[in-house]
């Protein structure tokens, strides 16, 4: 039969099409690259061959050079811990600093191109970091001053360090960064910890409470540690700048890297950070990290864990690794680990050893001796013994010049610096002119040097209790460079410039000096004039210096500046002491150091030569009369016209008034107030007025209670007391309120200061107040005290006050001219007698004025600091050297040369004839010496009515010497004795001289140099050239 024909549909099964051909070989093709690339990437894992090939040759051109001037090819660190620490930086603002105080930069360093783009890509900078660096202070000859290194303990390269502690650091931080297999490995990655830290941070997304493992190696905890702000990787973004900066390090030196990864193991135990301690500060790496958290020695420590292990040493060595080992853990947490989280460190600690033990890093043996061994952190370490500060003094100096040249403010943050600085001193020089006063406090010592004999010590005088200093410069390429400053007082007090002392007749330099000053003005103004003209010049009677200029210059046929100022100091004056002075607010009398000088009239150039007192004290009167002329006008504009008159009346008020109320804030300022007050009635006479008027103006508000209490208190034991009735204190009461009398009444009836009463008043109510609050509340209270002083019935009396006022203006005048040469204090002692030493001055701003005059009047730089090195082998090297300064006038060449005469006529006829043939040396050299002398004999008076004198008390004795050798070399000698001792001296500045004389052994040294010429030389010969 037939059947209808089923139709069914055959695939073909021999082709395909061409799309799905295409389709499938891609999918191919994509298989197979992506097999190839997962095993490129598995080969560069285990090679990083192309790493090397690609890095190596990108650092191949990283690099710096050093070279003159300062660089716009150099880029500073931020602020990572490291780079902050050795001053990196900080180097932009040190720049900015030192150029403006005075320094240029000598040579700085110039990073290559690719260097800089590196930077500029953000990376950190690569290069051989340093593991130790620290403050570095050379003396002008290149000996060591002062040197320390942070940290201090360090290994010096590889193979210093015990293999048991490499061995376990790696088991810890980074197992395969040594892999000998690897020759091109880079140490900054490793591909499984990596992987794993990113997927733990991707589950942190989910699962918040994943744990996120850090996938840092070594090579980028070293970047964290030293570069990180902070030392922290507070973003991915810096985890990445690390890891790409830890790559180009790694490859600076070629493609093979094990070198690079010995050497990150050395920075890294060097390096890592371990919190901090009292007396020692941050402690860096595990050298310090033994010694100051365990008390371990560091070098015996390494002894111990490099020997083999055996029976006799295995609890001393398991001991020492424990320690170690528990600082190579703490880095993770240092500041918790090694305090309040000390006992989980150790928990810690004993995990880890059994996992070493079971890697079998370590032996069982050395494992149970270290679980066994039991640590406990030191006790914070003491203080160091502390050196004599007379050994100290130059470095202590030394660092402060550094912390002002710097701008920083303590030595902790100065001495680890990456700074190597040059001091101008001479050490050798130094330590044997301190050796020669250190002999000086001896008997056989001052014996040598000769200071027993006539104005110097008596046959059974003891030296010891005398202090000496001594401070030298030497004028050297247009700048005054210190070379030597000690003294023998072993304690923190610095006799050069750390005191006001009275310094005696080496003030009568200052004085001559700025008399000559007003006698030069005086030449400007009037040496022009014809006779006729100078004629009419009707000087002040008091003028006593522009009456002589006048009648010099009308009679001289040289009216030349020198000749003038050669004429003034041969003028002369009386040396009598029979006058009472008033000066200083009162009278004074004054005496000659020679009783054979009293009836003399002598020249000021004698005078000057031969230290004779009374002729500078008149010679001071004159020039205060001159200022009091030149600052306020002839004494008729300020006697005679009412309005200026009251003008001066107030500001002297307000002068001394200042001077009450300071000194009883003084007393009351910080006591409670009833102990305040009681202090007040300790010094009341015990009468019920008197008692009443204090309680009543110092605590007004206070209720009739209280009052009668403390009235009661206040006269217990008195006959007062038995009439004390209620009645009798309720009229008390009454009658001495605050407001039935004014405060200057108030005052008289209680026998007590009025501005005590209002000082003490105005406490209790401002217990807190500061002394400028009070100076500022108490205006009117302090006038209202003066108010006397304004009646006109007292018209002498305020004669003598606004003369008092004038006078102290014309003193400040002079304090302003002796300040602008040096003088190192803000105000004058207002009396003729700071013509004599009565205002102190210190040895180190005399030293300087001599410099100035051997240098013809001209002002050129003091120098301490010669160089300033920072980062020496660093892409910011930077060295930086004093900028020649232009020298500046102070004084006229004239004055200059006239007094340096006057001072080689000290040496040559005076007060310093023990030089007169000048300071020989013992290889035959001689310098000439000039230079003023000074005997300081400060005493404490106590004198009754009508001036009769009932008490003296030395108080101090010096002998100075300011001195210039040849204009060279400038200086000042003290010797110096303070109360209870200083009654039993009489030595005079002959003593200095001579003491100076006998140091020219120790000094020679600086002589060998070749000088420079001096100022006067060179002016004398462009003068002869002109």
């Amino acid at each position: 039969m037939n059947r209808p024909l089923i139709r069914i549909p055959l695939r073909p099964t021999g082709t395909l099409s061409f799309w799905k051909a295409l389709k499938w070989s891609l999918i191919a093709i994509v298989a197979v690259a992506l097999a190839i690339v997962a095993r490129l990437v598995q080969i560069e894992i285990e090679t990083s061959r192309l790493q090397a090939r690609f890095l190596s040759e990108l650092t191949r051109d990283v690099g710096y050079s050093v070279d003159e001037g300062a660089s716009d090819r150099i880029r500073f660190p931020e602020n990572g811990p490291y780079d902050l620490r050795l001053g990196y930086a900080l180097l932009p603002s040190f720049q900015q600093r030192l150029l403006s105080h005075g320094f240029v930069v000598a040579s700085q360093a110039r990073a290559s191109d690719r260097m800089l783009s590196l930077a500029d890509d953000g990376l950190f900078l690569p290069y051989d970091e340093k593991d130790q660096a620290g403050l570095s202070i050379v003396d002008s000859t290149g000996s060591p001053l002062f040197g320390v290194a942070y940290p201090h303990r360090v290994y010096r390269d590889f193979e210093t360090i015990p293999p048991l502690i490499v061995q376990s650091l790696l088991f810890i931080e980074d197992r395969y960064l040594l892999d000998p297999n690897q020759p091109n490995r880079n140490p900054a990655l490793d591909w499984g910890r990596f992987s794993r830290a990113l997927a733990d941070q991707g589950l942190r997304f989910v699962n918040r409470h994943q744990a996120t493992p850090g996938g840092s190696t070594l090579a980028t905890q070293l970047e964290k540690f030293r570069h990180s702000p902070d030392g922290r990787t507070a973003t991915p973004s810096e985890k990445l700048r690390q890891i790409a900066s830890a790559s180009v390090r790694a490859y600076l030196n070629g493609p093979q890297t094990m070198a690079a990864r010995q050497a990150i193991v050395v920075h890294y135990l060097n390096s890592v950070p371990l919190a901090a301690r009292a007396r020692v500060g941050e402690i860096t790496g595990i050298g310090d990290g033994l010694t100051a958290w365990y008390g371990r020695d560091f070098d015996e420590a390494n002894r111990l864990l490099a020997a083999p292990t055996t029976p006799d040493n295995v609890d001393a060595q398991g001991m020492a690794f424990r320690q170690v080992l528990s600082l190579m853990i703490a880095q993770r947490a240092p500041s918790y680990f090694l305090n309040r989280g000390y006992p989980t460190l150790q928990r810690l600690t004993d995990s880890y050893l059994r996992l070493l033990a079971t890697g079998g890093v370590i032996t069982p043996a050395l494992r149970d001796a270290a679980l066994a061994a039991h640590i406990e952190r030191s006790a914070a370490p003491a203080a160091t013994e502390a050196q004599s500060f007379v050994t100290r003094k130059a470095v202590t100096s030394a660092r402060s010049h550094l912390l002002g040249a710097l701008g920083i403010d303590n030595v902790y943050q100065l001495d680890r610096l990456d700074l190597r600085a040059t001091d101008t001193l001479n050490d050798k020089v130094q330590q044997a002119v301190a050796a020669g006063l250190a002999r000086a406090a001896t008997r056989d010592g001052a014996r040598e040097a000769g200071l027993y004999g006539f104005e110097m010590l008596r046959p059974g005088d003891d030296p010891s209790k005398i202090l000496y200093s001594f401070t030298l410069y030497e004028r050297r390429n247009g700048a005054n460079l210190l070379r030597v400053q000690t003294d023998s007082v072993d304690q923190p007090f610095d006799i050069n410039q750390g005191a006001r002392l009275n310094l005696g007749s080496t003030a009568k330099l200052r004085t001559i000096v700025t008399y000559l000053q007003i006698i030069s003005e005086l030449h400007t103004r009037y040496a022009d004039m014809s006779a006729a003209e100078l004629a009419k010049v009707k000087p002040d009677p008091t003028d006593a210096l522009t009456r002589w200029s006048l009648d010099y210059l009308a009679h001289t046929p040289d009216r030349s500046l020198p000749a003038m100022l050669a004429a003034a100091v041969e003028r002369k004056y009386s040396a009598n002491p029979g006058e009472t002075f008033y000066t200083g607010g009162g009278a004074q009398s004054f005496t000659n150091f020679e009783k054979s000088d009293n009836g003399r009239i002598l020249t000021v150039h004698v005078a000057f030569q031969n230290s004779v007192n009374l002729v500078f004290v008149r010679l001071m009167r004159d020039i205060v009369h001159y200022e009091m002329l030149r600052t306020s006008g002839p004494s008729a504009s300020w006697l005679d016209d009412p309005a200026q008159r009251q003008r001066y009346l107030l500001r002297f008020v307000d002068a001394e008034s200042r001077v009450y109320v300071k000194r009883f804030y003084t007393k009351y300022a910080g006591k409670p107030g009833d102990d305040a007050l009681a202090a007040m009635l300790d010094n009341v006479r015990k009468s019920p007025p008197r008692v009443a008027t204090v309680l009543r103006s110092v605590a007004p508000e206070q209720p009739r209670a209280w009052f009668d209490a403390k009235m009661r208190t206040a006269l217990h034991g008195t006959p007062a007391a038995a009439k004390l009735s209620d009645d009798t204190l309720e009229k008390l009461y009454a009658k001495y309120a605050i407001d039935r009398f004014n405060l200057n009444d108030r005052g008289y009836i209680a026998g007590v200061h009025p501005l005590a009463l209002w000082t003490l008043a105005y406490l209790r109510r401002h217990p807190g107040a500061s002394l400028d609050d009070v100076q500022k509340a108490s205006r009117d209270a302090r006038i209202t005290s003066y108010a006397w002083l304004f009646k006109t019935r007292y018209h002498a009396t305020q004669d003598r006050r606004i003369k008092r006022m004038v006078e102290l203006r014309a003193y400040d005048a002079i304090g302003e001219s002796w300040r602008a040469l040096g003088y190192p204090f803000d105000h004058l002692t207002p009396s003729y007698a700071a013509a004599i030493g009565a205002s102190g001055d210190q040895p180190a701003a005399l030293a300087k004025l001599v410099g100035l005059i051997a240098n013809n009047g001209a002002k050129v730089p003091n120098e301490r600091i010669a160089s300033l090195e920072f980062a020496h082998g660093t892409p910011y090297e930077t060295r930086f050297v004093r900028a020649a300064a232009q020298p500046q006038p102070l004084l006229s060449p004239e004055i200059a040369n006239q007094v340096h005469a006057l001072l080689g006529d000290v040496v040559q006829k005076g007060t310093g004839r023990r030089l007169a043939q000048g300071l020989t040396f013992p290889d035959g050299l001689t310098l000439p010496v000039y230079g003023k002398t000074g005997t300081g004999d400060q005493r404490f008076n106590v004198y009754a009515r009508g001036a009769r004198l009932i008490e003296s008390r030395k108080v101090n004795r010096s002998a100075t010497f300011a001195f210039s050798l040849d204009d060279r070399f400038f200086g000042v000698l003290t010797a110096y004795v303070h109360e209870p001792y200083a009654a039993r001296y009489d030595f005079t500045s002959a003593m200095a001289v001579q003491l100076l004389k006998s140091l020219a052994p120790a000094l020679q040294p600086l002589t060998t140099a070749p000088a420079e010429p001096s100022a006067n030389e060179a002016t004398a010969k462009a003068a002869a050239a002109g």
